[in-house]
C-alpha cells in the first residue's frame, strides 16, 4: 500500500475559530469518534487545558499525542481507545 493510499485522520484547525467556541467544537468531534478513530487538532498554543478537561471527563478513553509542539503551531492527535466494556462515561 502506498503512502497516498493510507487515510490520514481528519484535521480540525481551531486557529480561525473563536476561542469561546474551540472546546465545544473539539468535544463535538470527540463524541463522534468510534473506537480506534482519531483526529488532529491544530492550534496556535499548547492545548494543555483541553487535555486536562478530557482526562477529567473521559479518564482512559482517549490517547493524546503531540505531533508538533510550537513555537507557532501545535498539532495533537486525539484517538479513541478501545472500550474497556464500561458504558458509564461516553454511553458505550
Amino acid at each position: 500500500m502506498s503512502e497516498s493510499e493510507v487515510a490520514s485522520p481528519p484535521q480540525l484547525d481551531v486557529r480561525a475559530v473563536l476561542p469561546t467556541e474551540r472546546h465545544s467544537r473539539i468535544f463535538g468531534m470527540v463524541h463522534a469518534l468510534a473506537e480506534g478513530q482519531s483526529f488532529i487538532i491544530v492550534n496556535d498554543h499548547d492545548p494543555r487545558p483541553l487535555r486536562y478537561q478530557m482526562e477529567a471527563r473521559y479518564p482512559g478513553l482517549f490517547d493524546w499525542e503531540y505531533l508538533q509542539q510550537g513555537p507557532d503551531i501545535w498539532r495533537v492527535e486525539i484517538k479513541r481507545t478501545l472500550s474497556s466494556g464500561c458504558d458509564c462515561c461516553c454511553g458505550g
